[in-house]
Order: C-alpha cells, then structure tokens, then sequence
C-alpha cells in the first residue's frame, strides 16, 4: 500500500487496509480531532442527532445535581480561567456586532491631537464607531500675571512705583 499524509500533523502512515478512505494516522491527538470534527458535522446537519445530544445531557445533569457546583468550588483555578475566557468571548461577540456597521457619530477632534482606543479595536473593519472608555481632560485657563512685572521686565533705572 502507498503512504499517505495525515490531514492534521501532515505525517505520513500506513492507511489500514480495512479502511481504504483514510486521511488520518492513528496518533490519538489527530483521531480526537477527527471525532470532533466529524461530531461538528452530525450536529448542524443532522437534527435529530442535536436533539438526542441534549437529552443525554439533560438526562446526566438529572441524575447529577450538584456536580457543577462541587466542581466550582473544588477547582477555583478553572472558575478563574472559565471567567476570563468568556469576558473574552463576550467581547469578541461585541466587536462582531460592530464589523462593518455604516453608521458615524460626530467625532470632534482633540486639541491635544490624542486619541484613545479599546485594544480589541484593531479587530474591526471599515467600521466607524468602537467602544472605548474616553477621558475628558479640561485644560485650566492660562494664569493671570500679577499687577507688578517681574524684575527681568523692567527696564534698569525706572522703578514702576516711581513712574508717572
């Protein structure tokens, strides 16, 4: 038999000859990547395969109340991570809803020529408004000088008390 090139790690195998369309090796990585592509596929094609899935988790959850929570509170690591990845998820959510939104706000331009952006807004596209936090800064008016000059202003010889 001829060798071939696994789909995923791109190494060549020894097809099985009792499987002669074979396009994965055998290394467990590229076969749990295969079953979770082929399971990808069954689940936005075939209906009533989604529907026997969520019942089989309908069903676990039932005769395991209370496993999540016990597992929340044995692994504070995961719940951490878990909290992280979906204030990631939700934002990515957010800079999709704005990907190619036509619509502009009057942006007024700074004086001091600065513009602060989100660090997600490098992900949108020909898109106009972003969500960002904006600090608004007001300069103070200029000082108003003294009545008297300073010494450095006077011209030598003339006191301005004596003038005039």
């Amino acid at each position: 038999m001829d060798d071939r090139r696994c789909r995923f790690c791109q190494n060549t195998f020894q097809p099985s000859k009792y499987q002669l369309r074979q396009t994965v090796c055998s290394e467990p990585s590229c076969q749990r990547q295969r079953r979770s592509e082929y399971r990808q596929r069954k689940l936005s094609a075939d209906a009533e395969y989604r529907q026997v899935c969520r019942d089989s988790s309908r069903k676990w959850r039932a005769a395991h109340p209370g496993y999540w929570r016990q597992y929340r509170e044995q692994n504070p690591a995961a719940v951490y991570r878990n909290r992280e990845q979906q204030q990631s998820r939700d934002h990515k959510r957010r800079l999709r809803h704005l990907a190619n939104n036509p619509s502009a706000w009057d942006l007024k331009r700074s004086a001091a020529s600065i513009w602060l952006l989100d660090s997600g807004a490098e992900n949108l596209a020909n898109n106009n408004p972003a969500s960002a936090q904006v600090w608004i800064i007001e300069t103070l008016p200029p000082r108003k000088e003294a009545a008297s000059a300073s010494c450095q202003q006077q011209r030598a010889g003339f006191d301005s008390a004596s003038v005039g």
